[in-house]
């Protein structure tokens, strides 16, 4: 019994961990670059390597709890803005840019001018370019596949454009931003970048409302399993607890 509300507790948990995810992707499904989270599970007796297991707790105890998230890097679909500073990454690489905990790398392409002519990102980072933060020059400025920005034929900047090794943990911090190992980010030699295009988040919203539904119920039926659990003990309890002398 004993293993069952366990069991029934460390679901319940897992699953709340799982919906905060699930409602997280829900609401920046209209996010411009954004990359849903996945969560994963492990098996209990997996966390417990190098203990000895009978074969009745390996039994009992083989239940699964939340083992964390990965982010999905799938490519959203691309949504044509018309605007010269919408910029949107056709390969995996991404946009570099400034802020005040470092370096950082998003694939929102939705940038603006400050009233310096510095290129900055929709929440106020500057972009960066091979050799610094970005600054144009006033008026229609063309910006190529690979990155080159143009003005009447001459080159203003180059956009920093990464990429990453497969396998290479990047952590998503917030606002579509992601924080990368110290060295790992290497030029984007096979860029494909299109102007006035915007990627979309790659969260469709129709299966992450039923994720978020399925989510919901099974931690319900977690919740009303762990109160027959609760009732039986302490049904368990009355009964013994008169008969202890």
């Amino acid at each position: 019994m004993d293993s069952g509300f366990y069991a029934a507790c460390t679901g319940l948990l897992a699953k709340t961990d799982a919906l905060e995810l699930a409602a997280n992707n829900l609401a920046n499904v209209s996010t411009t670059g954004y990359k849903s989270g996945m969560e994963f599970y492990r098996s209990l007796t997996a966390s417990m390597s190098g203990r000895h297991l009978s074969p009745l707790n390996q039994a009992v105890n083989d239940y699964g709890v939340l083992g964390g998230a990965v982010v999905d890097m799938t490519k959203g679909e691309l949504a044509r803005t018309g605007n010269d500073l919408d910029l949107a990454l056709e390969d995996s690489g991404f946009f570099a840019v400034q802020t005040p905990a470092g370096v950082r790398y998003t694939r929102n392409g939705s940038f603006h001018t400050d009233a310096s002519g510095r290129l900055m990102t929709s929440t106020g980072n500057p972009v960066l370019g091979e050799v610094g933060p970005i600054t144009l020059p006033g008026g229609t400025i063309s910006i190529s596949s690979d990155g080159t920005i143009s003005q009447q034929g001459a080159v203003v900047a180059s956009l920093k454009l990464v990429t990453f090794a497969p396998g290479t943990s990047l952590l998503p911090e917030g606002n579509s931003l992601f924080s990368a190992p110290q060295g790992s980010e290497r030029p984007d030699g096979d860029a494909r970048l299109s102007q006035g295009m915007l990627e979309s988040s790659n969260q469709n919203p129709v299966v992450g409302a039923v994720s978020l539904m399925a989510l919901q119920r099974h931690a319900a039926l977690l919740q009303r399993a762990l109160s027959i659990f609760h009732t039986t003990f302490n049904g368990t309890a009355a009964q013994e607890l008169p008969k202890v002398s």
